[in-house]
């Protein structure tokens, strides 16, 4: 009871790993645990209904869930499930995505992945909880949007955001250099 709050310290991240890409893909991308919570089977419907392919990357923690809101979408032409990736595969899968969906139904804590998507130049879509309104800055690296129906219209004006901007706000907020 007696600290006094001074700051919050964002999670830093090593850039290494994470290659710039200028020129998006055509596919949206979800990288997380497959769980209720992550929101995957929401990414599976925005992706649908945008008309956008979605690539699903990720351990499944939730097998019922998997099997009864992912898997039966995986025979759906332009939504694929790759499975966990390495730092490679990972940086490749984000580097080429139109955008990261991180349609989260928690107040995560911070946003790893979401980070990762920034450093290499892929904006995010995500709900606005825990700490996304910290980490996007709508309009400039991403949207915050409330429901599906704002996330398919955020799909649709992602392109006019400059994948540099992304990538230098985490050179600007989110390295492990600033960290420490």
């Amino acid at each position: 009871p007696d600290l006094i709050y001074d700051a919050t310290i964002h999670h830093g991240i090593d850039l290494s790993p994470f290659t710039f890409q200028d020129r998006p893909g055509e596919y949206l991308l979800f990288l997380g645990r497959i769980h209720p919570d992550k929101g995957t089977h929401l990414a599976v419907e925005v992706a649908r209904r945008a008309g956008l392919p979605l690539v699903i990357a990720g351990i499944v923690q939730d097998r019922d869930y998997f099997r009864e809101l992912v898997e039966p979408h995986l025979t759906t032409a332009g939504v694929t499930y790759v499975g966990p990736v390495g730092p490679a595969e990972r940086d490749a899968l984000l580097g080429g995505a139109l955008a990261l969906l991180h349609l989260i139904g928690f107040a995560e804590p911070f946003g790893l992945s979401v980070v990762e998507s920034l450093a290499t130049g892929t904006p995010v879509i995500a709900y606005p909880l825990g700490s996304m309104p910290e980490i996007i800055r709508p309009g400039r690296t991403g949207f915050l949007v409330d429901d599906v129906d704002g996330a398919i219209e955020a799909v649709g004006r992602v392109g006019s955001l400059s994948r540099r901007h992304c990538r230098d706000d985490v050179e600007e907020r989110f390295t492990a250099a600033r960290m420490v």
